[in-house]
């Protein structure tokens, strides 16, 4: 370890990669088709995750298409040419398992997490979806309807339409901008020859990654996993490879490709008894060098009840009862921003201590007791998040579409431990400097 992830196979088709992180086989496989095979061989479990990846995200959708991403989420669980809707929520409700998906900006993954014995079940399930879905025309009008719903369901939480409304800010008219779900009109509008020809554009073997983790035999989910994709009529070619991971332009800047090049401030009226703000910018993307000090600073200053904001807004003033920061990256662009929910007649002092305490972090180092307080919460839920088989097969599926390479838990901790105060500060300064977007939600007057 780390493990390089290489997309074009020596030769032929067949593994890759291969290597241990502690007593945890990891294997790679590249098979007929390009499919990408990736599995983590847990010992001492009885469950395990599968998951079937396709890079494309909502960021991905083209005109006449916006809303196909999300609408294929729920879609491929609609039915098959060999299995009903019912029959697939039967498989996996028969033996306690768990199925479902998550769409994001730049990829969709569906998944389940089973008992061992089931897990030939649970693949050749997952596999019949994402190979064979019919996307009926009435179930497609069906799902329409609880795709609105679903949307007037996150438009009801202030919160959700405050960090929603915040992406758009910052990153506005570049395709990372647009609302992963869907807008109620794009779902609406979008036909369901425009959701098919997405589905055949998008779903096929040069781009399908499959990942486990748990109680996993690698070879026999590699020869199950070649039978389903025949069944369900993919053409794998031997001489086939993967598609490339997706390539930016580089780190993208203030008024670049649609990017506005000044802060947005927007207040959205609701009907609420709190106020709820979201403050930042731009931040470093997913594969940029300074992540771990990007995690570092999100811990200082909003990762925790010992952190910045939250002692400073909730404990001291108690003008908030949930505070925080958060970060996501993506190919070109990242984002950073604080949060906070408070009384509407606060929010001015609310935002304003936000503010104080970024230009804070940017003023002056953390302390060394900071700076060890973060590293170590950032390593305890490093490892805490891996005892799960589900965080352990999204971390799969994230190596191979993002990063390309697969690192050890050791030395993902040694990266997270090498930051110092100084290169915080150094971040900070740079998110403290960069232009800023504020989104206000609340019962605020005209």
């Amino acid at each position: 370890m780390p493990l390089d992830l290489p997309l074009v196979a020596p030769g032929r088709a067949g593994e890759q990669v291969a290597g241990r992180d502690g007593d945890v086989l990891v294997r790679r496989s590249v098979l007929p088709g390009g499919v990408r095979v990736l599995t983590e061989q847990v010992p001492g479990l009885r469950s395990a995750t599968v998951g079937a990846w396709v890079g494309v995200g909502s960021r991905d959708e083209t005109s006449g298409h916006f809303g196909s991403t999300h609408f294929l989420e729920h879609l491929l669980f609609k039915g098959t040419a060999r299995r009903s809707a019912m029959d697939i929520a039967e498989a996996f409700d028969a033996v306690g398992g768990e199925a479902n998906a998550a769409t994001g900006k730049e990829h969709t993954c569906y998944y389940a997490r089973v008992l061992d014995a089931d897990v030939p079940m649970a693949l050749e399930v997952i596999t019949d979806m994402v190979t064979s879905a019919r996307l009926d025309a009435a179930e497609l009008e069906t799902e329409r309807g609880v795709i609105l719903e679903e949307l007037a369901m996150n438009d009801d939480d202030p919160s959700d339409v405050a960090h929603e409304q915040f992406a758009t800010a910052v990153f506005g008219d570049h395709p990372l901008g647009r609302p992963i779900g869907g807008t109620p009109e794009t779902i609406r509008a979008v036909p369901r020859d425009a959701v098919w020809e997405h589905y055949r554009q998008q779903y096929r073997p040069d781009t399908l990654v499959v990942t486990a983790s748990g109680a996993i035999d690698h070879d026999a989910l590699c020869a199950q996993l070649g039978e389903a994709l025949v069944t369900g009529g993919w053409a794998l070619d031997p001489d086939a490879v993967p598609i490339a991971r997706r390539a930016g332009v580089g780190a993208l800047g203030p008024g670049q490709l649609g990017i506005p090049a000044a802060g947005v401030e927007l207040t959205i009226r609701r009907s609420t008894e709190q106020a709820n703000v979201v403050i930042g910018g731009l931040a470093p993307t997913a594969t940029d060098e300074r992540r771990y000090a990007l995690s570092v600073l999100v811990a200082v200053l909003g990762g925790g009840m010992s952190s910045r904001l939250f002692q400073e807004i909730r404990e001291k003033r108690g003008l908030a009862y949930s505070t925080y920061a958060f970060s996501s990256g993506h190919t070109e662009a990242g984002l950073f921003a604080l949060y906070a929910g408070c009384t509407p007649n606060k929010v001015d002092e609310v935002t304003r201590l936000l503010v104080v305490e970024l230009e804070r972090l940017a003023d002056a180092p953390i302390t060394a007791t900071e700076l060890s307080r973060s590293i170590g919460q950032l390593s305890g839920g490093l490892v805490l998040g891996l005892e799960d088989t589900g965080s352990r097969m999204s971390r799969l599926g994230r190596a191979e579409l993002v990063h390309g390479e697969l690192l050890s838990v050791d030395e993902s901790l040694e990266l997270v431990r090498a930051v110092t105060a100084a290169d915080v500060q150094d971040l900070a300064i740079e998110l403290a400097a960069a232009p800023r977007s504020v989104v206000r939600v609340g019962p605020f007057g005209d």
